[in-house]
């Protein structure tokens, strides 16, 4: 394997790990093992994405300071960044892509369908998840799943595989998760009230515009090559 599929492999992993990480904060309630594991966490200073470092800076402010309390306090933002109150559609950060791309904002519609159909291709099941398909944790765990999908077919030297593994990335990128992000994050930045939360918008929008900019580099330089 030559040294740019190594560092390709590397990239792949540590992109996982970011989706993995937004996709465990935005399914549940941060627990007390997940903050202590935070809380260990090094945040890059810097990363060339403003998006991004601001995300990680609030997170990294709110983790410094947090005390025994912060777990209830994170607990009562998630329900009222991302259920709310009411059942209108509009009470909430609801983390659903059908709320946000269906005419009438209402769960499991045509996006729930379409992200199912996009995991069946993939021969990926949703395990144990009970929430529609097209919840943003599971959107994130995509990425994450066909990111280490991609890392083992750069690791096996399959780098056709890995670059197919790119594209469906991409395109579920743009199709899905940056059709209704912007969207979702704007209305977490007007319900959550920690900084754990607002710097958790910040962050999954940056990264994920930031990750499709990566993908379609990688991709162009691909067909280049071709």
């Amino acid at each position: 394997m030559s040294e740019e599929s190594i560092d390709l492999r590397e990239l792949m992993d540590k992109r996982a790990r970011t989706y993995g990480m937004l996709a465990r904060l935005f399914r549940e309630e941060v627990d007390r093992e997940t903050l202590a594991e935070l809380q260990g966490m090094r945040f890059p200073a810097s990363t060339g994405n403003a998006t991004v470092d601001e995300g990680y800076h609030l997170l990294y402010a709110y983790l410094k300071a947090a005390w025994d309390d912060s777990i209830t306090e994170l607990a009562v933002d998630f329900v009222r960044t991302f259920i709310g109150h009411g059942v209108n559609g509009y009470s909430a950060a609801y983390p659903f892509e059908s709320v946000y791309t269906s005419e009438r904002r209402l769960m499991m519609q045509e996006a729930r369908a379409e992200v199912l159909q996009t995991l069946r291709e993939n021969n990926l099941k949703r395990g144990a998840w009970t929430e529609g398909e097209d919840h943003v944790a599971l959107e994130f765990e995509f990425m994450q799943r066909m990111s280490l999908r991609a890392s083992a077919s750069f690791d096996a030297g399959d780098e056709d595989a890995a670059v197919e593994c790119l594209r469906t990335q991409r395109t579920f990128l743009q199709e899905h998760l940056l059709n209704w992000l912007p969207l979702l994050v704007g209305d977490m930045r007007l319900f959550a009230r920690t900084m754990f939360y607002q710097g958790l918008a910040q962050l999954a929008i940056g990264f994920a515009e930031e990750d499709d900019a990566l993908l379609t580099e990688l991709l162009d330089s691909v067909d280049v090559a071709a």
